[in-house]
């Protein structure tokens, strides 16, 4: 099964998943933008409209899409509007792109009750919807972390 999530720079987000168990493969990328197979260096100008994402291929009877999103949710600030941490910009905002109706539900059910759990004295501006084309990055970023020792 597929997931896509976005949570500020691929790099870091890619290295979470593709270290949870039930996680077969992982790639990033770019996604709901507005322009065919861009380049890093296109995204980054922040006028294409994608994110750096991280598509992440999960076997459901080792992992469940609920424990994935614990994973997301738990590694990123999802309060924080086009930016995590240092790196400004639409490409770093928070998403979850949606394969099918299952994932919206679940989705839109975890983001509800984090918002009303308290954790966060602001809201989540976690964006949710259907899932668009996915452009797999430069090949130099996939694996970034594991590549360079960071990992």
């Amino acid at each position: 099964m597929k997931a896509t999530f976005a949570a500020g720079c691929f790099w870091h987000v890619e290295d979470l998943f593709r270290k949870t168990k039930g996680v077969k493969s992982t790639k990033v990328g770019y996604i709901g933008g507005n322009l065919p197979n861009p380049t890093y260096e296109e995204v980054c100008t922040d006028k294409t409209g994608h994110a750096e994402a991280v598509e992440v291929e999960y076997d459901p009877e080792q992992i469940s899409y609920d424990e994935l999103l614990d994973v997301f949710w738990n590694n990123h600030d999802p309060t924080s509007l086009n930016r995590q941490g240092p790196d400004i910009g639409i490409q770093y905002r928070s998403s979850i792109f949606v394969h099918d109706e299952s994932q919206k539900n679940a989705a839109e059910k975890s983001k509800d009750q984090l918002n009303s759990s308290g954790k966060y004295s602001k809201n989540i501006v976690t964006e949710i919807i259907p899932a668009p084309e996915f452009f797999k990055a430069e090949e130099y970023h996939q694996k970034y972390f594991e590549k360079h020792g960071f990992s």
